[in-house]
């Protein structure tokens, strides 16, 4: 018998399928990549759904902290795109072959931005 939790809505499956963006690939037996898009994303919602799981078991029987600390480690957020630009003008500017003047305009540009 299979797991309802860890079955994914048939609606969520239709919505890969469409996500698939493989236009222009043939759909036989020697071109998977459509399969392969399908069965990536189905184990990539189990496996969320087992850590979300476990985020709760551990919320409940131990701790928020223990919980949030294995989200973190299992789920980690990306860097984000402001920050890791910044790290990128730092490395052009290391280069010495900038115009101080465009450098420090794009850095008060990126500093200004949320970090979403």
């Amino acid at each position: 018998m299979t797991d309802p939790k860890l079955t994914p809505p048939p609606e969520l499956v239709q919505q890969w399928g469409h996500n698939a963006n493989l236009s222009g690939v043939p759909h036989n037996d020697e071109h998977w990549a459509y399969e392969q898009h399908i069965a990536t994303r189905a184990a990539q919602w189990g496996a969320d759904q087992e850590l979300e799981a476990c985020r709760k078991f551990i919320s409940e029987d131990y701790s928020c902290s223990a919980a949030e600390k294995l989200m973190a480690a299992r789920r980690p957020k990306p860097q984000p795109l402001n920050s890791i630009a910044l790290e990128m003008l730092d490395t052009i500017e290391k280069m010495d072959v900038v115009i101080p003047e465009i450098t420090d305009t794009i850095r008060r540009a990126l500093e200004a931005l949320p970090n979403d």
